[in-house]
């Protein structure tokens, strides 16, 4: 089954907890929320790919479809959680295509990338339980926040350089941390 490779055009914000260059005791997560459009395009790729996991089904009647690996957060927009580990992280790349390996960089809620996944059908050891799941295949940091108190296919980071090209913001060598106008400050 060929493998759709969906790209944020625009970058997208990081919302919510995130461990994107180092794992949490949870293992890797990026959150963030896109927009209606890309998910018109995910539910046309879903659907091919729920076909293809019912063809393989113990007991298609007995069967339970899992909901879509996004939610709606609000009118058109929607919230899309990937989690990966050492053996499946995506290459990740700052607007030049440099690779980001410093894990101490400020990737949290705020900071703004462009993301490129595919969504890869699924069907649980019990035979029954199936639906599909979201796996990043690259990262491109285009600005990065201070504001926070995969199968990856086979991308190296030249791919994904690549895939995104260059782009005016966040670059390795050259960090330019934007300060968070949300940040609350206490004082004791």
């Amino acid at each position: 089954m060929p493998r759709t490779i969906h790209k944020t055009e625009q970058p997208v914000v990081l919302e919510g907890f995130q461990a994107v260059l180092k794992p949490s005791k949870f293992g890797y997560s990026l959150s963030t929320v896109i927009d209606e459009s890309m998910i018109e395009a995910l539910e046309v790729d879903r659907a091919e790919n729920i076909k293809w996991a019912e063809s393989r089904l113990k007991n298609p009647k007995r069967s339970t479809l899992k909901p879509e690996p996004w939610e709606e957060v609000s009118n058109g927009q929607y919230k899309v959680k990937f989690s990966y580990n050492d053996e499946t992280k995506p290459p990740i790349v700052d607007t030049e295509g440099t690779p980001i390996t410093d894990e101490s960089t400020p990737l949290y809620s705020g900071s703004k990338v462009k993301v490129a996944f595919y969504q890869k059908p699924y069907i649980l050891k019990d035979g029954v339980t199936y639906g599909t799941s979201l796996k990043l295949v690259g990262v491109q940091v285009v600005s990065v926040s201070s504001a926070a108190g995969t199968d990856s296919g086979n991308l190296s980071s030249e791919d994904v350089a690549e895939l995104f090209g260059n782009t005016k913001g966040y670059k390795a060598t050259e960090p330019n941390v934007v300060p968070s106008t949300d940040a609350e400050v206490d004082d004791f």
